[in-house]
């Protein structure tokens, strides 16, 4: 059973930082693309970062762009999202996908494996 298990969300004011991991089992994705979506109260889900197989590639959201990175540790089966200058904006559920591909593309849909979400919360 594959399962991807976030963690690392929580409570922090504006300004702050957050690491996000999100730890895979039940199958290996190296040789498959991450990624890092979220959804706040009442809007879609929304992607914020992606990450090839390799980690050789990768992108953000226009919103994140310059505070967040994603990185990945094939070793580990584990992909990050760290997360600087943390905005109230940014207060949502995250969520980790491990894609079906190399690569990964940015919407949302039901392919490939989600995790069950870690929440973020920032105060102003």
């Amino acid at each position: 059973q594959v399962q991807l298990v976030e963690s690392g969300g929580g409570l922090v004011q504006a300004g702050g930082s957050l690491r996000l991991s999100c730890a895979a089992s039940g199958r290996t994705f190296n040789n498959y693309a991450m990624g890092w979506f979220r959804q706040a109260p009442g809007l879609e889900r929304e992607f914020v970062a992606g990450i090839n197989w390799s980690g050789s590639r990768s992108s953000y959201a226009d919103s994140v762009k310059g505070r967040f990175t994603i990185s990945r540790d094939n070793a580990k089966n584990t992909v990050y999202l760290q997360m600087n200058s943390l905005k109230p904006e940014d207060t949502a559920v995250y969520y980790c996908k491990g894609y079906s591909d190399v690569y990964y593309y940015t919407r949302v849909d039901q392919s490939g494996y989600w995790g069950q979400g870690t929440q973020v919360t920032v105060s102003s």
